[in-house]
């Protein structure tokens, strides 16, 4: 067994544990950079040697990027690292028995987590799709803003006691916001022009019905990260459940029935990029179109086939994916089952 390493991360400030099955040790805190890393590097390792193991395996949650120094710099060490999901560690730690919630007590339940799941390590990233998920991360947050701003400029405009002042500066703020959004534009191509790997998979992914310019750049953010987080070993299932796009019953006895519906627990802009995918891809003769009328004419509503549709083109396209050859329509109808 390795040493277990929980990970408490913050804005500044580390808290870590290790532990194993005879061990379960605070380490000091450290800031959260690079000479932080280094310090908790070195303990760990002290802390390794003295109990006998030669493996440190890293057991950290997401907490909105602050992890992501730590996380690579772990892996630069050959260290194993976990991302944990932060609803399967407050799971774990209520089963547990543990009530308080402090920096230190997340830090022992993270590797006390690791001690008794013995989670499966992750693989890096692929350095391209991390630096194009960034790229689509912050062209989200500047299409927020500019719609924004475009909703205040419209609602300034028909007030007629909007000072010229106030329409003025937003008038600058949306060009400015216009001017960052073409230049993220003209990033993420430059990437691609450059990055043959993330050429090819894009070229590859083109061909599944519904996927176009939108929803291909999510595909290869979504696809690179999922198979990151299961070390290549994820099935097509895992990634619709990934997505949020599984099927969700709900039912107790004879009285307690709700209409089905998927669970939503993954990626919002993923699976509204697939939907508009799926009413894009409906037009015209092909497999998908195929599959929608097939849904129609089983009587399922038209809103629910799209939600299908959106599963099946995610799932056609991991395929091509995971095999790196373009999508066959032949393969993909008409034996596939239709969803209940």
């Amino acid at each position: 067994m390795p040493l277990y390493l929980g990970v408490d991360v913050a804005k500044e400030t580390l808290d870590a544990v290790g532990a194993s099955a005879t061990l379960e040790q605070p380490l000091p805190t450290c800031s959260n950079q690079v000479r932080g890393w280094k310090a908790l590097a070195r303990k760990a390792t002290v802390m390794a040697k003295e109990q006998g193991e030669s493996m440190i395996h890293l057991i950290i949650e997401p907490t909105g990027g602050y992890e992501r120094g730590l996380v690579d710099y772990a892996f630069s060490l050959g260290w194993s690292v976990t991302i944990v999901n932060p609803f399967y560690v407050r799971r774990f730690i209520q089963g547990q028995g543990q009530r308080g919630k402090t920096d230190s007590i997340d830090a022992l339940m993270l590797a006390r987590y690791g001690v008794q799941q013995q989670p499966e390590s992750q693989w890096q990233m692929v350095e391209d799709a991390q630096e194009l998920q960034g790229l689509l991360s912050r062209q989200d947050d500047v299409k927020k803003l500019l719609r924004a701003e475009r909703n205040r400029r419209m609602q300034a405009r028909q007030n007629p006691r909007t000072p010229v002042a106030v329409l003025r500066s937003i008038e600058r703020t949306i060009g400015m916001l216009e001017e960052e959004e073409a230049a993220l534009n003209e990033a993420i191509k430059g990437l691609l022009s450059r990055s043959q790997l993330l050429a090819n998979i894009e070229r590859l992914l083109r061909t599944v019905p519904g996927v176009g310019r939108q929803v291909v750049l999510r595909l290869l953010t979504l696809f690179y990260r999922f198979q990151a987080l299961t070390a290549g070993k994820g099935t097509a299932a895992e990634l619709v459940a990934f997505l949020g796009l599984d099927p969700q019953p709900y039912e107790s006895g004879r009285s307690v029935r709700h209409r089905p519906t998927i669970s939503r627990m993954g990626d919002k802009a993923g699976r509204a990029d697939l939907y508009m995918g799926a009413l894009g891809g409906l037009r015209g003769r092909n497999p998908l179109r195929t599959f929608y009328d097939r849904l129609i004419q089983r009587g399922k509503a038209k809103k629910l086939a799209l939600v299908a549709c959106s599963r099946k083109i995610l799932i056609w396209a991991w395929a091509v994916f995971s095999s790196g050859q373009p999508f066959d329509p032949q393969r993909a109808l008409p034996n596939s089952p239709i969803p209940s």
